[in-house]
This record gives structure tokens, C-alpha cells and sequence, in this order.
């Protein structure tokens, strides 16, 4: 009797770790909300920077505007940084949500029309992760949440902003739109989180192993 209530024991035991790893490991802290929202002011400002370009870019994509989405990776890179860096289910939303929200607030052309984009680029980014169910980060996933993000403000753009397009320039504009999320949003912040990781500035973060893990 006592050995059988030892085995049972034991097996529980055992079964606890794994069962409980999940809900920890999704469970959202005090510091996971503060480095994200600190992240997203920080990428807010550059959101700011980068629509104040968007001038120039306009100006030279005038004679085939879907082109102008190769710049657009820019305002995809708080999604992919938050959930890189905090690596839990909504992490890239949240932080795209926020960049949109400083960029609006400091003042852009694209008004507060911006969280709208935020929003929809963010679950875009957040849907690459997902699909991994935020146990992989390496940089093929960042790329993926990178192309989901572009993909996401791509169609957001051809098809609501710029309904007078013909659909080869829709296509196209969408297309655009992957290949600079993949490049800017992607590349970028997965080789950021790798820098920062190696300063010691994510010690206490679920990213702070970033430095040595496998690129793919």
C-alpha cells in the first residue's frame, strides 16, 4: 500500500513541472508590461522618424506608387521586437499597439489612423509567432512574423487606402509589403534582441539567452 502510494506520488511529481511550464511560461509579469511599453514609446519615436520620410519616398515612387511599399518594413518592427524580446502570446500586439499610439500622438500625416495599422500589423506579427506557439524565435520565425506584418499592411493599404488602384498595383503594393517585412521587420529587431541580449540587458527577460541560440 505504502509502495503504491509512493509510486502515485512520484508520478505526480513528475507530471507537475510539465503541466504547470505552459501557464508560467504564458503568464504575463510586472517587467514583461514595463520593458514592452518602454520598447514601444522608444519605437513610437522612430514610427515618427520614419512617416516623416515617407514624404521623400512618396516623391520617388510617383511614377509606380505600389513601390513605396519596400519602405513600409519600417513601421512593422515593434510587433516583431515585443514578441522577440518578451516572447509570450499578445507581446507583439501590445507593442506595435503602442508605437502606433506615441506615433500618432506626436503627430503624423496618416492622422490617428495609425492604430488601426498598429493594430492590424500587430496581429499579423503576432500570428508568425503563434504558429510556432511561441516556442521557436529564431530568425526564419522572425522573418515569417516580419512577412505576416507586411502581408497584414499590405492588404490594409491596397484594398482600404488606395481603392482606386488597379489590382496589378494592389498585388504588387502587397507583395512589396512582404518582402520589406521580411527584410526590415525581420532581419532587424531578430538581430537587435541578439545585441541587446549580449550587453546583459535582458537578464531578466525570457530572451536573455538570445545571444547563442541558433540562428535557424
Amino acid at each position: 500500500m505504502s509502495k503504491s502510494l509512493a509510486g502515485e506520488n512520484a508520478r505526480q511529481n513528475q507530471n507537475t513541472p510539465n503541466n504547470a511550464a505552459p501557464a508560467k511560461k504564458s503568464t504575463w509579469r510586472v517587467v514583461d508590461i514595463v520593458v514592452l511599453s518602454v520598447l514601444g514609446v522608444a519605437v513610437g519615436v522612430i514610427f515618427w522618424l520614419w512617416s516623416a520620410g515617407y514624404g521623400l519616398i512618396s516623391a520617388l515612387s510617383i511614377a509606380f506608387p505600389p513601390a513605396g511599399a519596400l519602405y513600409g518594413g519600417g513601421w512593422l518592427i515593434a510587433g516583431i521586437l515585443g514578441g522577440l524580446v518578451i516572447r509570450k502570446p499578445g507581446a507583439a500586439l501590445y507593442c506595435e499597439l503602442i508605437a502606433a499610439a506615441v506615433e500618432g500622438l506626436l503627430g503624423t500625416h496618416f492622422g490617428f489612423t495609425v492604430l488601426i495599422s498598429g493594430l492590424v500589423q500587430g496581429l499579423g506579427a503576432e500570428l508568425g509567432f503563434a504558429l510556432f506557439r511561441y516556442r521557436k524565435f529564431n530568425l526564419p520565425v522572425a522573418a515569417l512574423a516580419g512577412v505576416l506584418a507586411g502581408l497584414a499592411m499590405g492588404v490594409n493599404g491596397a484594398f482600404i487606402y488606395n481603392v482606386a488602384w488597379a489590382i496589378e498595383w494592389k498585388l504588387v503594393y502587397v507583395l512589396f509589403s512582404m518582402i520589406s517585412g521580411a527584410l526590415i521587420a525581420g532581419l532587424v529587431p531578430w538581430l537587435a534582441v541578439r545585441g541587446l541580449a549580449r550587453t546583459g540587458a535582458l537578464a531578466n527577460l525570457p530572451s536573455r539567452g538570445a545571444a547563442t541560440e541558433r540562428a535557424v
